[in-house]
């Protein structure tokens, strides 16, 4: 054999081993698939959409507690690692379900995509991070700044557009870009950008790693922040309901659990953390507790007002053309009642 002809057989073997090592590492689910695919055959599978923040966190908890109560669960999560995938996984009917920004939601039914909101994520969750060696101290040093937003339809974006505009500021004073959230703490560190704002824990991976400064906290500019929702095809709600019925349950029992007690969090922390978002389980820990009410998983049921607020900021800046409305892209029958639902029944991993 030359020495040439190695050299490319081994190059082979370790792309080969390398694809291998990222498929077990971060696509458990796909690789159950291909191991026993008798077994994924037998099963109905309800895919649902997630990224690795706090306000998908109800997806992978309802997913472990089923699993670990039952033995079972009927719903897969699928972990995307950006809002693109993400979305196009849903349009191309992969996800049944999946979570997903507010405004982009709304985009969407905007565009004609039959969907339908029928639960939050999560209330609150943001921060607006900066240096801590910046000059940064209020809302009003943003202006001539740069900020790096997730993306155009993202609530943190109207965020910044309603601090700005309480302040009697134009959006267009400061310099917005968009950036992936996993991106940020780097720029951040860098200080590529003057400052950084997304859905934890990335923020929260900034201040415990001792160079971000939380210039605010959505729960003190914007209270009962929304980000992300459940969204279900209304196919799926006029076909299978029972099904939408007991996802949208499980969440809001996940959600309940979460807020039940501070040992729920650390827990969830730790197996979500290890199992499916793949990140130092010390980085939940932290955005679920300094300060506790920095995440809120209750109170999530589908509010008129909330959108109303959401769909007025979205015609203002320009990302929303006010055509859908509240009952364009909601359905909030599914949790008509939020103090009835019960949290989950599960004391910690086993």
């Amino acid at each position: 054999m030359t020495f040439r002809r190695a050299v490319a057989i081994g190059a082979t073997v370790w792309v080969v081993a390398i694809s291998v090592a990222h498929l077990f590492s971060n696509h458990p689910r796909v690789v159950e698939r291909i191991l026993h695919p008798s077994k994924a055959s037998n099963k109905k599978t309800f895919r649902v959409g997630f990224l690795p923040v706090t306000c998908h966190l109800t997806c992978p908890v309802t997913h472990f507690i089923n699993q670990n109560m039952t033995g079972e669960s009927m719903f897969e999560p699928i972990r995307f690692n950006g809002w693109p995938e993400l979305k196009e996984a849903y349009l191309s009917g992969y996800t049944q379900a999946t979570f997903i920004l507010a405004p982009m939601a709304i985009k969407l039914r905007e565009e004609g995509v039959p969907l339908k909101i029928v639960y939050l994520g999560h209330r609150d969750g943001t921060a607006l991070m900066v240096h801590k060696d910046s000059d940064i101290y209020r809302i009003e040093d943003l202006v001539g700044k740069t900020v790096a937003v997730p993306n155009r339809y993202s609530n943190q974006r109207l965020l910044i557009f309603k601090a700005l505009r309480d302040r009697g500021i134009p959006l267009d004073a400061v310099n917005l870009v968009e950036m992936p959230p996993p991106d940020m703490p780097a720029s951040l560190y860098a200080k590529a950008v003057d400052a950084v704002t997304s859905g934890e824990p990335f923020m929260g991976q900034t201040e415990l790693d001792g160079y971000g400064r939380v210039l605010y906290l959505t729960k003190d500019v914007w209270p009962e922040f929304i980000s992300c929702v459940l969204a279900v095809s209304e196919d799926a709600i006029a076909n299978d309901r029972e099904t939408v019925q007991a996802l949208v349950d499980g969440i809001a029992k996940s959600g309940k659990w979460l807020d039940e007690t501070m040992d729920h969090r650390m827990d969830a922390a730790d197996f979500v953390s290890k199992h499916y978002y793949n990140q130092d389980p010390r980085l939940l820990e932290f955005v679920l507790s300094k300060p506790p009410d920095r995440v809120k998983y209750t109170n999530l049921s589908v509010r008129k007002p909330d959108f109303e607020e959401i769909e007025e900021l979205g015609r203002i800046s320009g990302i929303l053309s006010g055509t859908a409305h509240f009952e364009d892209y909601c359905d909030p029958s599914f949790v008509p009642d939020e103090s009835a639902v019960p949290a989950y029944e599960w004391e910690g991993s086993p």
